[in-house]
């Protein structure tokens, strides 16, 4: 359990977001609970969630691009992904408006979601698309269990994905993220596989070992968009019950020297390669380059990067005492 200072500032009524995460995601209390009731009551009135959506604009959605898309990351496809992290569901009928609306505007061939031109899916995209959705309550809906399907499909046989075409590796995580929120109880015996051999992939490079060194995956950051970095690794991995795996190590090492004193995490960075290897890139491609969006200033103790990685740490204590790894 994290210390007492550390929970009650996760628990300060300020930021009911991570209130409600916190009661639920390190507390175990069930959704029935006065509290957490309370608290995901108010995500909707104050706090980081509700300042997102009051910035909508007249079409219901973020930006000016009609694409959703562009420019990174103040558009609606950016927006949502945030809100999903929040503990917002389709309940709210603003969230069901702005997930039909998200879904109609990225289709695919084929009946899921993800589709860019000519609504060919896209790996990043669908993945992260179908990991929102579970999270807002879509989890049964057909366009995103065909989402699933499809990141089955395309997966590397030996396993993990590509984006882009670049081969497989850490950076294509997103597929991997759909399956960690959806529940077990609904997986198809290929999607088992699947995700088996996308874990061996990442536990084999013990999340952070492919080519040289690269600075921005030891940099925790949030919003997490498509960025990897060991954080975002041990997320997956522990949430789909790989907790105990001793490849682990480096990681959760590198998560507890990170800790500070006071048993909080900083957030080093909102999008952590912005400025560094990919400069050059974005110089040359300027439409592609970010329009940075943040809910926390980087250089301080972070809520979300603290709630996450109490959450990594807990799941690793649970999975080395359970005798079967833990369900969804």
């Amino acid at each position: 359990m994290p210390g007492k200072k550390v929970l009650d500032w996760l628990l300060e009524d300020e930021q009911p977001s991570v209130r409600y995460l916190a009661l639920t995601g390190l507390l175990g209390r069930p959704e029935s609970d006065r509290e957490v009731k309370a608290a995901q009551g108010a995500i909707r009135d104050r706090g980081w969630a509700a300042e997102i959506l009051a910035e909508r604009n007249s079409a219901g959605g973020w930006g000016p691009d009609p694409n959703s898309y562009r420019p990174k990351y103040v558009t609606t496809h950016w927006k949502m992904l945030v809100l999903s992290d929040l503990g917002l569901t389709k309940a709210e009928p603003v969230i069901r408006d702005c997930c039909e609306a998200w879904m109609a505007t990225f289709p695919a061939t084929g009946g899921g979601l993800g589709g860019a031109s000519k609504r060919t899916p896209h790996y990043c995209l669908a993945g992260n698309m179908a990991r929102a959705l579970i999270r807002f309550g879509y989890e049964d809906d057909v366009r995103v269990r065909r989402t699933l399907e499809w990141l089955v499909e395309v997966a590397d046989p030996r396993g993990g994905w590509s984006c882009f075409g670049s081969g497989r590796n850490l950076d294509s995580w997103e597929g991997l993220s759909a399956f960690s929120v959806y529940p077990r109880s609904k997986w198809t015996p290929s999607m088992t596989r699947c995700v088996e051999r996308a874990a061996e992939f990442f536990l084999q490079r013990e999340l952070h070992q492919q080519g040289a060194s690269y600075p921005p995956w030891y940099r925790f950051h949030y919003p997490v968009h498509y960025y990897y970095d060991v954080l975002v690794g041990l997320d997956l991995l522990t949430a789909l019950g790989y907790g105990s795996d001793p490849r682990l190590q480096f990681a959760l090492q590198l998560l507890a020297e990170k800790q500070r004193a006071d048993g909080r995490w900083i957030l080093d960075a909102v999008h952590p390669d912005v400025e560094g290897a990919m400069a050059v890139w974005f110089q040359k491609h300027p439409k592609d380059r970010p329009v940075p969006f943040q809910v926390e200033p980087p250089g301080r103790p972070s809520k979300m990067v603290t709630l996450t990685a109490l959450k990594v740490q807990g799941r690793v204590r649970d999975s080395r005492t359970a005798t079967s790894p833990p369900d969804q």
